[in-house]
């Protein structure tokens, strides 16, 4: 086990306009939902991230490929950075987590590995092919830039240096069976804003909530209402902690999921999201949306922590805000297509997203 100190950073400086608009999103609550505008993707779009200002994003696709779209272009095509390892020396199967740390991308991906790229030219910097020994599920990055997390289906969490690629710690706290026998996955992962927490959710709806200083277990949850068993007809299950999320102030962490279904062929459950008070594990809200269905794929608390977006899908997306104070929906509506992962744009009042063959912009505010 190696210790680590780690030093948090102030965040990335906002523009005066970008300031002014984050004050007003404080003050006020989304009221409604809007797509602004659509481009497309050449595959399905499973991870994001982007410039601080959001003028440049990149997304990890199902073809294998990494991507980068110019978000203030006319017309926003996406334009290949990271080739797929049929063609070149990229992944060779899906990229499931996308982090930047400065002008650097880190991926990782189902062939097990993670791959170092420059931002901006593309170029391979490294690669670490065994990263995991089952398919890596998603990357988390620490608010410095200086660590990356990543989990997988060996259901081992490791922490990575990401300036040298050094595997710096392995934790293996997991089952690596559900309670009836199958193999489990470790789906998600999130670093506290202020570095000092991460946050892994399984399979069963088992959270873990771990001191990176140290190593050790600070908390551990159970959202069991994510999984669901088929013991009669298929013997099989479906389900699992999908998502997380800490507030702003890194006091609260929201798992998102989807609540128990009857036929686990489909994605049939209801959204569903738990939000705790981690540290003294107080279960403080419940939320299972009641119009729309499928997994909670990715979860954002907004500027002062008083409202949560949450978006996912089924066979179609959604998008779904949430107040804080009660746990009652804000706004909501469908999303152009199943949205895998979205960020919050620098003003704090629209959504970046990606999913099944496009992307979106969608505004949280609707002026009257």
């Amino acid at each position: 086990m190696v210790l680590i100190n780690q030093e948090t950073t102030p965040s990335e400086t906002l523009s005066p306009a970008a300031e002014n608009a984050l004050a007003s999103a404080v003050s006020s609550l989304p009221n409604g939902i809007k797509v602004q505008k659509k481009f497309s993707l050449p595959a399905i779009g499973l991870c994001l991230v982007s410039r601080p200002d959001k003028s440049l994003i990149y997304a990890g696709l199902s073809d294998f490929s990494i991507v980068r779209v110019d978000m203030a272009a006319e017309k926003m095509e996406p334009a290949l950075i990271g080739s797929n390892g049929h063609s070149g020396n990229g992944h060779s199967s899906y990229v499931m987590g996308l982090v930047r740390c400065g002008d650097t991308l880190v991926s990782g991906g189902y062939d097990c590995s993670l791959i170092w790229w420059n931002a901006d030219t593309g170029e391979t910097i490294r690669r670490v092919s065994d990263a995991h020994a089952r398919w890596i599920r998603m990357l988390a990055v620490s608010p410095d830039q200086s660590r990356i997390a990543s989990v997988g289906d060996d259901m081992k969490t490791k922490l990575w240096d990401a300036a040298t690629g050094e595997c710096l710690a392995t934790w293996g706290d997991y089952e690596t069976r559900t309670p009836h026998g199958f193999p489990s996955m470790l789906y998600a992962t999130a670093y506290s804003p202020d570095g000092k927490w991460l946050a892994t959710g399984d399979r069963t709806g088992r959270v873990l909530v771990r001191d990176v200083s140290n190593g050790q277990i600070a908390a551990m949850l159970e959202t069991p209402v994510m999984y669901t068993w088929d013991p009669t007809a298929r013997r099989h299950s479906i389900g699992g902690v999908r998502s997380l999320a800490f507030s702003n102030d890194s006091t609260q962490l929201a798992v998102g999921g989807m609540g128990k279904v009857g036929n686990i062929d489909h994605l049939e459950g209801a959204a569903r999201i738990e939000v705790f008070n981690w540290q003294t594990k107080e279960r403080r809200l419940e939320i299972e949306d009641n119009k729309h269905k499928g997994l909670v794929e990715s979860l954002h608390f907004g500027p002062g922590d008083a409202w949560l977006v949450s978006a996912g899908g089924d066979n179609s997306g959604f998008v779904s805000v949430w107040n804080m104070t009660d746990g009652k929906v804000l706004a909501q509506d469908r999303a152009p297509m199943h949205i895998h992962d979205f960020e919050l744009t620098a003003d704090g009042r629209s959504i970046i997203a990606v999913g099944h063959q496009e992307g979106a912009v969608i505004d949280l505010f609707q002026t009257s």
